[in-house]
This record gives structure tokens, C-alpha cells and sequence, in this order.
């Protein structure tokens, strides 16, 4: 048999011819043998001869076009069986060529992507074409751009085989500011180099190798978005506010608030000393008597003295420009029990207060009570409080002999920073003002 060549997807025939050289009538069935059995058939498969005659069959070639089906040379072999004499079987045999084919399967993805200065992509790649091949990359754009960097950047594939390439995209320089920039390129995929499993006496380009490129886009993102510069505009505008009208105001305010918090204020012996003459109370309050200033009546004594002030229920005065004091009461009280403790004020001398202090630093539970001589001035519970104070404007006086009381009773006592419960309940009061001198 010649040989024959054949191309993947197309169909070639060849001929054999069958002689009976036997003394009988025989039958000869044909079968073909070999790599090209799944595609070669015999026409017809079965022939009868009477002796010395003979019968030429036909061979015909329908190779796919799969990248299974390898290009180059392939044996065919057809093997002939005698019915009657079945010893006889002849296997003639020839070559068959399979013509090469070029067909690769390209796919990008994404075709589009985002990014500041580069995008990353995937190109896979199949040869479908039943020849190796090493495949070449060549990308396109209107202008330069952009770099193109290709891993690998050159694969060799078998037929039939696949991978994947990976594909990087950059940009020259940064878009700072304003809108996306959009760069379009284009793809294109090719064999390249000297191919196997072709044959010397082919000069025809395979038109299949040609495809057309592959379209994809790269959009260049500013650095920064539009908003922002909308942002920075208005913290500018607010600063510039706040430097020009709210800064001045504040400071301002400011400074008045600080000259009235450092200017002197006058205390109640130096008001009395002043010359005015105010009626004796159980409170401490002063008004200014008829008659003008530096003199004037006291309605308890019937005589009047300038700097002088009524005593507070004595039956004495006070000599003006007294001294600040300051006295401080411990007291501890068992668990259940009731216990006081107290100043008392020294003779001849008036204690006007103006501040107290409370403290109960364990966090006691109970009740105390503070009182000015034979005048409660208040009941607290234990455990509304740690640290308490008051203040008054008009010193509350305490006349001499008279004491400053204060009273606890512990129902329990509490945890102080040790952490550990205290065995008794323990509270401090301080009481602060100014002591000044009487005459009886």
C-alpha cells in the first residue's frame, strides 16, 4: 500500500487489492490493526472470491481534529483473514501521516481591573492543536503607557495541555487628583520558535495560528478621591473660622473670667470694719444701718461704735479684722453605737464659719449630724457620700463656749482603700473661718 497523508479533520483514501491464489471459493474478511483503527475503515469489509480472481477494497482516513490525534508519521496495517484457510492471514501494512494542526484557546480575566499604579490578570492558555508548541505574548496599546510583564513568559505546552500566565500591568506615574483614567490594551497570542513533529517539505502557514487579540482595560484610580478635597476644604474653612471669630471670643471670656476669679474679695470682719453696723443674728447676716456710714445704732445694746459689730446673742462685741482658723474633728465609732466629738470655741472670741469639710473615706453606713452650738445644721447618711462640703457667703457665727458638734451613729463600717473592712466606722469634719476678739 502507498502511504498516505491525511489531515486531522479531513479525509484520505487509499486502495488494497485482495487475490484469491487458492483452489476454492474463499471468503476474506479485512480488519484494520494499529494506532489508526479508530478512525480507518475497510469498503468493503468483506470480500468472496472465486479462485484466481481478485478485488481491490478501499481504505479511507478520517482522523479528528483533537489535539489526541498527534501530527506525523503513524503505521496502518490491515489484516486479511481467510475464512477456509484461516493459516493464510496476510497483514500488509503501510505508513499513514497526520498533518499538523495550530489551534490555541486563549481566555483573560478579568478584562477589567482597578487599581493605583498596576493590575494583575490571568491569561490561560490551552494548545489544542496536535503539535507542541511555545507560545508568545505580544500586548498592544495606543501608546506607551504602560509596562507589560508576563510569568512565564514564554510556556511551551504539549498538545493538549494547559496553564495559566500571569499578567502584570503598570502605570508610568500616579493620578493624584479628578477622575479615573481608562487604558485600554489589546492581547494577542501566537506560537512562536521552530514547532515539532513538522515536516520538511511544508511551507504553508497554518491560517488557524492567526486569532485575533484579546480586548482588556486598566482604569488608573486617583490617589485621591474627589470628597477628599471637598473635606479638606471645609477643615480649612473651619479653621480659618475658629482663628478669626471663635479664638478671640474664647480668649476673651477668658480673660474676663480670670481677672474676676484673682480680684480680692473682702471678708466679713474687713466689711464690718468698714464701718458699717449691722443687728446681731443667729445667722451672721449684715445690712447697713440708718444714720450713714462709720455710725450707727444697735437696736440690743442702744449705742452704736465705729468698725463695731454686734456680738451674736452674747450680750458682747466684735473687734473687727479677725483671723482665719481652721479645726479639725476625728472621730471613730464602733459598730452599733452612737458617739460625738466637738470644738469649742474660746472665750472672748467668735467663730464665724464659713467652710466645712466632710469626709467619710471608708465609705461608712450610717448617719451624722453636724451641728453649731444648740443649731443643727445638717443630717447626712453615711453611705450618700465620701467627701462633702459646704460653703457659705455670711459666716454662720458661734459664739465663745459654744462648740462645733459632730455626731455619728455606725450601723456598719465600710471598706477603706486596703481592702480590707475596717472594725469601726471613722469620719473627719473640718471647719474653717475666721476667729475674732470680743469685748464684754
Amino acid at each position: 500500500m502507498p502511504v498516505v497523508t491525511v489531515a486531522p479533520g479531513g479525509t484520505a483514501t487509499t486502495s488494497l487489492t485482495v487475490r484469491n491464489d487458492s483452489d476454492i471459493v474463499e471468503a476474506y474478511s479485512l480488519e484494520v490493526v494499529g494506532d489508526c483503527a479508530s478512525w480507518t475503515t475497510v469498503e468493503p469489509a468483506r470480500v468472496s472470491l472465486y479462485p484466481g480472481t481478485s478485488e481491490t477494497v478501499t481504505i479511507r482516513l478520517e482522523p479528528p481534529r483533537s489535539p489526541e490525534i498527534r501530527a506525523g508519521e503513524l503505521p496502518l496495517a490491515i489484516r486479511v483473514l481467510p475464512t477456509e484457510h484461516p493459516d493464510g492471514v496476510r497483514v500488509p501494512e503501510t505508513t499513514v501521516y497526520v498533518e499538523e494542526f495550530h489551534q490555541l484557546r486563549t481566555e483573560l480575566q478579568p478584562r477589567r481591573r482597578r487599581g493605583w499604579l498596576r493590575g494583575r490578570y490571568r491569561l490561560a492558555v490551552r494548545n489544542e492543536g496536535n503539535t507542541p508548541v511555545q507560545v508568545g505574548f505580544t500586548p498592544g496599546q495606543p501608546g506607551e503607557e504602560l509596562a507589560f510583564t508576563f510569568n512565564p513568559a514564554g510556556p511551551k505546552l504539549e498538545p493538549g495541555e494547559s496553564t495559566e500566565v500571569g499578567l502584570r500591568v503598570r502605570t508610568g506615574k500616579p493620578v493624584w487628583f479628578g477622575s479615573p483614567v481608562v487604558w485600554p490594551f489589546t492581547l494577542t497570542t501566537a506560537e512562536t520558535g521552530d514547532q515539532d513533529g513538522t515536516r520538511p517539505d511544508r511551507t504553508q502557514p497554518d491560517e488557524t495560528a492567526h486569532r485575533p487579540p484579546l480586548d482588556a482595560e486598566f482604569v488608573q484610580i486617583p490617589i485621591f478621591p474627589k470628597w477628599l478635597l471637598a473635606v479638606l476644604a471645609v477643615l480649612l474653612a473651619l479653621l480659618l473660622a475658629w482663628f478669626t471669630l471663635v479664638r478671640p471670643a474664647v480668649r476673651s471670656a477668658a480673660k474676663e473670667a480670670a481677672n474676676e476669679v484673682v480680684q480680692p474679695r473682702p471678708t466679713p470682719a474687713e466689711e464690718q470694719a468698714g464701718g458699717g453696723q449691722t443687728p446681731g443674728s443667729g445667722t451672721g447676716g449684715a445690712s447697713p444701718s440708718p444714720g450713714g456710714p462709720g455710725q450707727g445704732q444697735n437696736p440690743s445694746s442702744g449705742t452704736g461704735g465705729e468698725g463695731i459689730s454686734p456680738g451674736n446673742g452674747d450680750g458682747g462685741t466684735t473687734v473687727g479684722g479677725g483671723q482665719q482658723s481652721s479645726e479639725t474633728i476625728d472621730l471613730k465609732t464602733t459598730t452599733g453605737t452612737t458617739e460625738s466629738g466637738f470644738h469649742r470655741v474660746a472665750e472672748k472670741t467668735v467663730f464665724g464659719v464659713t467652710d466645712i469639710v466632710v469626709a467619710n473615706f471608708q465609705g461608712d453606713e450610717g448617719v451624722m449630724t453636724i451641728s453649731f452650738g444648740n443649731r443643727k445644721i445638717t443630717t447626712i447618711a453615711l453611705e450618700t457620700f465620701r467627701n462633702q462640703d459646704y460653703h457659705w457667703v455670711t459666716p454662720i457665727k458661734i459664739p465663745a463656749n459654744n462648740t462645733v458638734t459632730i455626731e455619728v451613729t455606725c450601723a456598719k463600717p465600710g471598706t477603706p482603700a486596703t481592702g480590707r473592712q475596717a472594725n469601726e466606722c471613722h469620719e473627719v469634719l473640718n471647719v474653717s473661718g475666721v476667729v475674732s476678739r470680743t469685748e464684754q
